[in-house]
């Protein structure tokens, strides 16, 4: 049977070229300071205990508050709620949370509080610009699982667990022979659905965007698109040169490494000048409910807004574990895709917790359980997620997507069903 599998390595690639545009990741501790640990292995096994995991955040960062901290609220919200209800197996969850502060020096340090001196049994939905941490996790055994891919830690070491998964052989060197690959499945999407056939993609000068616009390129030319690329000063960007140009140029499609406040200046521009798209895609950090807010001045920019991903809509409220989601997160001022797959990564490790509820909840027993996963979904909420290593890298894969559009009044409206829209596609190599 031919399962649809998820490759979302460039989409992990955007996350970090984004983020680096605005921020400078900080220096690590050396690893030896952590190496030594002769204390015996995190458990849970005694009566009526509580199960501690730990989530770490780059809650304040260089990058600005609010960045990093949607899958914490979604992993919090669920524990909340799984505590309520009686927690796993009679014991209440104790989350311990820690903001690493965007840095490697900050993330060394709550990797060594959590694992060493809080003894979490695992890490839940770790979102950081810098995970400088991540050979210590591993080496501990600790299972990291729901994080989101920001760099390319998730594809390196074993006992890390993405939340889209990973068939790389995770053995100390990212991907393959430090290769990551990508697929083309977005393009093709826009290309087989609305008939797109020219696509521009818009960067900064500067070397972390300009590396993503290049392998967007990549990927659009293999797809057989006409490839529009305009580059703007990071400094100062002239976004009217820009957007008179996507008219001129009759682009169907805008795809950008530009960071948030660029893409809504970059809309006010193309909605001034008149340029008209059949979209503007987005990726899943921009997949939240502030779009009116955020893209204020361009209606009509925001109303071609598509976003596309590997979790279902937080906004498909008719299947009943995106309700659940719903219901639990009511209280929060705004909701996003990020806060969704952070509940579904706190859902992931309470799946693996209760089936080890009987021998003993520890480290060992729960990495096991979701290093065996196949096809995971959190209830229907991730598209099928697996960590079957590949000696050898994917020339093509059969890929799944998420697609939603933006429409005043509604939100994002999801396009299609998640599991039927799905491709065969070639995959494209980058070094992370």
């Amino acid at each position: 049977m031919n399962h649809p599998r998820t490759s979302r390595a460039a989409e992990a690639l955007a996350a970090a070229a984004l983020l680096a545009l605005t921020a400078a990741c900080g220096s690590r501790l050396p690893e030896s300071d952590f190496e030594h640990d002769d204390r015996p292995p995190a458990t849970a096994r005694d009566a009526g205990g509580p199960i501690r995991v730990g989530i770490v955040t780059s809650a304040t960062s260089p990058v600005g508050g609010g960045a990093f901290t949607g899958p914490r609220d979604g992993a919090k919200a669920w524990f909340d709620r799984l505590d309520a209800r009686g927690g796993i197996d009679g014991r209440r969850v104790e989350v311990r949370l820690c903001d690493d502060g965007g840095s490697g020096v900050g993330n060394n340090e709550c990797v060594h509080r959590l694992i060493d001196e809080e003894k979490v049994v695992a890490l839940v939905a770790t979102t950081v610009l810098d995970y400088a941490g991540a050979p210590r996790v591993s080496r501990a055994g600790v299972p990291d699982i729901g994080g989101q891919p920001i760099g390319a830690a998730y594809d390196t070491y074993p006992h890390l667990y993405g939340v889209h998964g990973s068939e790389a052989p995770r053995n100390g060197t990212p991907g393959w022979d430090g290769k990551l690959y990508g697929g083309t499945e977005v393009y093709r999407y826009f290309k087989r659905e609305h008939g797109a056939r020219t696509a521009a993609v818009v960067s900064y000068n500067q070397s972390a965007s300009a590396a993503y616009a290049r392998l967007v390129e990549r990927g659009l030319r293999a797809e057989g698109y006409k490839v529009v690329t305009e580059q703007v000063d990071f400094a100062l960007p002239n976004f009217r040169a820009v957007a008179a140009d996507l008219k001129q140029q009759g682009a169907d499609l805008v795809f950008d490494a530009i960071d948030g406040h660029g893409n809504a200046r970059l809309c006010r521009a193309m909605d001034d000048i008149g340029a008209r798209v059949t979209a503007k895609v987005t990726n899943v950090q921009n997949w939240t409910s502030t779009v009116a807010e955020d893209y204020k001045d361009a209606p009509h920019c925001r109303n071609v807004l598509w976003a596309t991903g590997s979790s279902r809509n937080f906004e498909d409220t008719g299947h009943p574990a995106v309700r659940a989601f719903r219901d639990a997160t009511e209280g929060l001022r705004t909701h996003s895709q990020w806060q969704l797959e952070g509940w579904a990564a706190a859902r992931w490790f309470t799946d693996a917790a209760r089936s080890c509820a009987r021998t003993g909840i520890t480290r060992a027993c729960v990495d096991a359980h979701v290093n065996r996963a196949r096809d995971y979904t959190a209830g229907g909420l991730l598209l099928p997620v697996s960590f079957e290593r590949s000696p050898e890298p994917p020339a093509t894969s059969r890929t799944c997507l998420s697609v939603a559009r933006w429409r005043d009044g509604k939100g994002w409206v999801s396009q299609g069903d998640m599991n039927r829209t799905c491709f065969t596609v070639p995959h494209l190599a980058y070094e992370p």
